[in-house]
């Protein structure tokens, strides 16, 4: 037979737990560990859809600033290349007014010639993004034809004819 052990804790096991409440001003204890193989509850899913909303918003605005950034970039090339515009009048009257405007350089010009004999022709060289005008030939009381023309460096003329005493022929649209 084994002699009883005198010691009254159980070898291997470490102190045991004071028994009653904890005096005052004691830090608290920790809790008793679980069983080690228990059941945890599953964890949270974090959710993901409103990661990749954000991810397709912030791609469309790049996408966006990115084409922006495109058209501005051509309209100031654009507004930086220079045009030539060749005004003419021609027709069967003697004479004729003429009066033409452009855009020049950011400006509307305008000029005004009467009583002017035909054939007559004009060129200037502009620059600006807005390169329009207008050319208007009037007839007098001999009335006859008139044509006039207005050519924007090598794109096809946009012509306008008119006949009889005081008609006039307007281009436009250039």
């Amino acid at each position: 037979m084994n002699p009883p052990d005198s010691s009254p804790e159980p070898q291997g096991w470490g102190p045991r737990p004071p028994e009653g409440p904890p005096p005052r001003g004691a830090p608290p204890q920790p809790a008793p560990p679980s069983y080690p193989y228990a059941p945890r509850p599953p964890a949270r899913r974090r959710r993901r859809w409103p990661w990749v909303v954000l991810g397709l918003v912030l791609l469309l605005l790049g996408g966006c600033a990115a084409l922006f950034a495109v058209f501005v970039n051509e309209v100031a090339e654009e507004a930086g290349r220079p045009a030539r515009i060749t005004y003419a009048a021609t027709g069967t009257a003697p004479r004729a007014t003429v009066s033409y405007s452009t855009w020049r350089d950011g400006r509307a010009s305008s000029s005004q010639i009467g009583d002017q004999p035909l054939p007559w022709t004009k060129a200037i060289t502009t620059k600006g993004f807005a390169k329009g005008g207008s050319l208007v030939v009037t007839l007098g009381a001999d009335g006859g034809t008139a044509t006039c023309s207005v050519t924007v460096d090598d794109s096809p003329p946009v012509t306008a004819t008119a006949s009889g005493p005081f008609a006039s022929a307007v281009c436009e649209g250039f």
